[in-house]
């Protein structure tokens, strides 16, 4: 028999665990750059070790058991996850921060025609046309300050294409080596952390002022052992609903979390809220609902239709075995 997938309960607890944690990690985040000038690439390389150390105490306490894979098999998603960051990086230091934003939501058509043309994965008309309300409303949110250079724009195109990769991958990958999340991310989280803490010197400044070995005051210390311990549950959570759903369902909750980080911005940091943004906002919003309704029918349809066949060959198979 076919193993079960997680019920709806389960992943909608899982997705709003990765919401919660993602959208307290951005603030934390940026309470560390704008505070404290806190480095970015050397935080995620702190995250990725806070990651591994989690996964550790995980392991030693029964919470899952790895399963050995030959680390030149995670090393492709391990390189991809590195690309991701150098490259959203450079996108962001070379476009306005609207180019960026608009590239971003690129990435949820590239891995739609990523896994339609290389993995034979297929998406229902009414699931492609959600994407029309999201893509407006990300544009209405950035396109005051969207401008296009030369070296801008091949950044953003990269980070695009390699950050699509690493989230089909993600998904992939966990099927192709039949392991969960937890055994993956235990793989791919300290390669990860090697992997960037080689590139952080063409980056970022190590030693000095804005280094990671520099005299870093206490609330700074504090707020960056916050974000590390909160990264370890964004990176598994991520991990996991690609697994268990797919990346364009991570993406789709990407999209939420960029509509609450845009108004927790307002509130909180009193950053201003156009009244385009506020339709943007809404438009995202209306096409994430109309996504998560439409999935929810397909699934349900899927597994009716699943119950049905089940139910035909075990009938068939009573037929067979009746004697003559």
């Amino acid at each position: 028999m076919e193993k079960a997938g997680p019920s709806n309960p389960f992943i909608s607890l899982c997705l709003g665990i990765n919401l919660c944690s993602s959208v307290t990690i951005v603030f934390l985040n940026k309470w560390l750059y704008v505070n404290y000038g806190f480095p970015n690439i050397t935080l995620t390389c702190i995250h990725f070790m806070m990651t591994s150390l989690g996964l550790h105490i995980c392991r030693h306490l029964n919470i899952f058991s790895p399963k050995s894979l030959p680390i030149m098999s995670v090393l492709p998603l391990s390189l991809t996850f590195c690309g991701f960051v150098v490259f959203t990086n450079l996108s962001l230091q070379n476009n306005t921060v609207g180019t960026y934003q608009l590239a971003k939501a690129m990435t949820t058509p590239c891995i739609l025609i990523i896994q339609s043309c290389f993995y034979n994965q297929h998406y229902s008309t009414k699931i492609k046309l959600t994407l029309i309300p999201i893509t407006v409303g990300v544009i209405l949110n950035s396109y005051y300050d969207v401008k296009f250079n030369v070296t801008g724009t091949v950044y953003a195109t990269l980070g695009v294409l390699v950050t699509s990769l690493y989230q089909v991958w993600v998904s992939t990958k966990q099927k192709e080596f039949q392991v969960n999340s937890m055994q993956l991310l235990y793989y791919q989280a300290p390669i990860s952390s090697v992997l960037i803490l080689c590139i952080i010197p063409y980056f970022e400044p190590v030693f000095g002022e804005g280094g990671i070995f520099q005299p870093w005051p206490s609330g700074a210390i504090i707020t960056m052992l916050a974000s590390a311990t909160v990264a370890f549950s964004v990176n598994l959570s991520i991990f996991w609903i690609i697994g268990n759903t797919s990346p364009v369902t991570y993406n789709m909750v990407g999209h939420f979390k960029f509509c609450l980080t845009l108004l927790g911005g307002f509130f909180l940091f009193q950053d201003p809220l156009r009244a385009n943004q506020v339709v943007g906002v809404c438009m995202t919003l209306s096409g994430i609902i109309l996504y998560t309704r439409f999935k929810l029918k397909e699934q349900q349809l899927s597994k009716q239709q699943t119950k049905v066949c089940s139910q035909s060959e075990t009938t068939n198979m009573g037929q067979k075995e009746q004697p003559n």
